[in-house]
């Protein structure tokens, strides 16, 4: 089984990307501890060297669905600013959404098109788990209406990278519709202050980034 996690800071400051690093950095630990495969399938980078702003995450494993239930929701740290000395704020949200790729394909990916798909193999590199290798088993998917394209590197075989590549495109299309739909920027802020609001589902305290009951 292969789980999509979503890590984000969405609009928050860079606290909130911080957030995001230091989550990922716990999230490796559980799944080690869960013989789970946590591989990267993208990232975006915050403003100081090593944050993050988002990252997609694709869980392997029998245990991978139960990893990402954990972190499913807002996700509070609780710690003074390392960037904003005196800064009164000390509570940072970011959120974590799921999906599983075999429920992307059996329903938005339903909705693509095989004439509307082009798949190109190429070679792994970079960033993207221990387990990328050197050979022809990446995979990039593009959808030709609308010029929207994934790569896919974390499995080993072209097969398997191209079926988690068209759950991905689906993925982001149906995001991109909402977009479409009216979803601008301040609702995405809104939004965001909600996730803030909320209750979240794992609070973690201080520099060392330690979960509240450990």
């Amino acid at each position: 089984m292969t789980v999509l996690l979503q890590l984000s800071a969405n609009t928050g400051p860079e606290e909130c990307c911080l957030a995001v690093r230091k989550a990922l950095a716990y999230l490796h630990g559980e799944a080690t501890r869960m013989a789970v495969r946590v591989d990267i399938v993208e990232q975006v980078v915050g403003e100081r060297a090593g944050n993050l702003r988002s990252v997609l995450l694709a869980l392997n494993g029998d245990q991978a669905h139960a990893l990402a239930l954990r972190w499913q929701g807002s996700v509070q740290w609780v710690c003074a600013s390392p960037y904003r000395p005196g800064h009164r704020r000390k509570n940072w949200f970011i959120g974590a959404d799921i999906f599983d790729a075999d429920a992307t394909l059996s329903n938005d990916g339903a909705g693509l098109l095989d004439k509307d798909l082009r798949f190109e193999t190429l070679r792994s590199s970079g960033p993207g788990g221990q387990h990328v290798n050197t050979t022809d088993s990446a995979v990039r998917a593009t959808h030709i209406p609308t010029g929207l394209s994934v790569k896919v590197q974390t499995e080993r075989s072209q097969h398997a990278n191209k079926r988690l590549a068209r759950a991905l495109l689906a993925h982001k299309l149906v995001a991109l519709a909402r977009d479409a739909a009216g979803q601008s920027r301040a609702e995405r802020r809104i939004q965001h202050h909600q996730v803030e609001r909320g209750n979240a589902g794992r609070v973690f305290k201080g520099e060392a980034f330690q979960l509240q009951g450990d």
